[in-house]
């Protein structure tokens, strides 16, 4: 039987979402809770992606098999039972069998968090402590930019580099609140450290280092020399996936 979880997790104090010998991951804690329950035989997770260390996710998505058919919310329930509470199961629904967490999905939204107040040591494994003002206007000038269909090798490391680096950006929008900026990007996919290159790329825009329109030379120098810093890993969250 083949299930999909929803789920959350700090991911401050792990090595990234998939696994890795001697490493502590997402992925390493949720597949040996997996088989305990599966009467010890393995059980392998394939999630939407994978985040670096550091990361976060409030709606990560996963699939996995058992051998035998479980209550969901009993299942659910047993999970979150088992595992370390810096992770929570959200969500358990069967799906069918050609479905796939990763190849299924159609768009994913990935937010990044600064605080432009006064340091906060209770939050800096959460929000980016920048702690100085930014262009704000200037900040959503330059988002409206990324929307659209673009080829976004400036925004990934070389050795990253796939074939195809065109993706879809469907929205992209900055939200302030009092001292905490959140800059949301809804996508059809994203590349390794993408977000957080965008992010860095975004400050230096709010800093006046550069320009809004400096983003369009950019994207089309496709070199990521060109593009600034990357953003810390803390600010960063997987939002949501979505597979319709």
């Amino acid at each position: 039987m083949k299930y999909l979880i929803t789920f959350s997790y700090d991911g401050s104090k792990y090595s990234g979402y998939q696994k890795q010998p001697k490493k502590r991951t997402i992925q390493n804690e949720l597949e040996k809770v997996l088989t305990k329950i599966n009467s010890n035989k393995k059980v392998t997770i394939s999630a939407s992606g994978r985040t670096d260390a550091g990361v976060h996710a409030y709606n990560q998505k996963a699939h996995f098999s058992l051998d035998n058919e479980f209550d969901l919310d009993k299942l659910k329930h047993s999970i979150n039972s088992l595992i370390p509470d810096d992770i929570y199961i959200k969500n358990v629904t069967k799906v069918d069998d050609d479905f796939h967490a990763r190849f299924s999905v159609k768009a994913k939204e990935y937010i990044y968090k600064i605080n432009i107040g006064e340091y906060n040591p209770i939050e800096k494994d959460y929000i980016f402590q920048y702690n100085k003002e930014l262009d704000i206007p200037e900040m959503e000038k330059a988002l409206k930019y990324l929307e659209g269909t673009h080829d976004f090798k400036s925004f990934v490391k070389a050795k990253d580099i796939k074939e195809d680096t065109t993706r879809t950006i469907i929205k992209a929008k900055l939200i302030k609140d009092h001292n905490l900026i959140t800059i949301s990007l809804l996508g059809t996919g994203f590349m390794r450290y993408m977000v957080r290159n965008i992010v860095g790329m975004l400050i230096e825009i709010g800093e006046g280092k550069r320009k809004s329109e400096d983003l369009i030379d950019i994207l089309n120098q496709k070199d990521r020399t060109k593009a600034g810093m990357c953003a810390k890993a803390c600010g960063l969250y997987l939002n949501d996936v979505y597979y319709e």
